[in-house]
């Protein structure tokens, strides 16, 4: 499986999930251009050398995809001098609400409910699915933007795995990365020190159980069926790719032609 060789990778005090999505090889042999696309979770607990270290990246856009209970609960991103941001949710807000409810507050017994049994993996391919199926126009609205004038781009949601590595992907299979590269892109957000730091409500040990972490860990995993549960859904759809990006997006060869001269080399 290909692996992704980053530019730079600094360790962000107040940011997860940060990396340059720079070296994925094109299935005709060129590469994503380093610099030019960037994912992560979310700015809101950016330092100052963070905010200094993403200001010194030359980002014209900031894609936000979380809603506004994930706002709610983090705050808004760090503005950063002359960079546009620009808020795509790609989850309705009353999901998020009741998702971080049951993350931070979840006894015991609800979670066993809510999650067991496989629960918790099947809400993500389900979610994975939803978005790929009704978020065509957000998505559009992405490759058109990268198209026009938004590289260099980062890309985040709150944890920078789910929201971001589904519109990450999206654009990378729009200028042709293997798919096999774009997986294992999306896996890295499982290293230790990439995943989001889940906090629960009290402090009391039973919070922090064993039992409660597994029960909650499927949702804060990158698994490749997640993923690949989204490329199924193009299939079953569109078809395949091609047709998924010109009907279901929009985007025409011409502008797909315009993506690979702003992000490949």
């Amino acid at each position: 499986m290909t692996q992704q060789v980053p530019s730079t990778e600094p360790e962000l005090a107040g940011v997860r999930n940060f990396r340059d999505v720079g070296g994925l090889p094109t299935v005709d042999g060129r590469r994503v251009r380093h610099g030019v696309l960037f994912r992560s979770g979310h700015l809101a607990h950016a330092t100052g050398e963070d905010a200094a270290f993403l200001g010194s990246l030359g980002l014209h856009t900031i894609f936000d995809f979380r809603n506004a209970a994930d706002q709610k609960l983090e705050g808004p991103d760090v503005e950063l001098p002359g960079v546009r941001n620009v808020n795509l949710p790609l989850t309705d807000p009353a999901d998020g609400g009741e998702f971080w409810k049951m993350v931070r507050e979840g006894e015991i017994d609800q979670l066993r409910e809510i999650l067991g049994d496989g629960k918790a993996a099947a809400r993500m391919i389900a979610s994975y699915r939803t978005i790929m199926k009704e978020r065509t126009a957000e998505h559009s609205q992405v490759l058109h933007s990268l198209a026009e004038d938004s590289v260099p781009a980062l890309m985040h949601c709150a944890a920078g795995k789910d929201r971001a590595g589904l519109s990450i992907a999206v654009t990378l299979l729009a200028v042709g990365v293997e798919r096999e590269a774009i997986i294992a892109d999306y896996l890295e957000s499982n290293a230790k020190h990439r995943r989001y730091k889940v906090h629960r409500s009290g402090s009391s040990a039973s919070g922090y159980s064993p039992e409660v972490m597994e029960l909650l860990s499927p949702l804060f995993d990158a698994r490749a069926e997640y993923l690949q549960a989204a490329f199924d859904t193009i299939e079953e759809i569109w078809g395949g790719v091609d047709t998924y990006l010109e009907k279901g997006l929009g985007v025409t060869p011409q502008t797909r032609e315009r993506l690979r001269e702003r992000l490949l080399d």
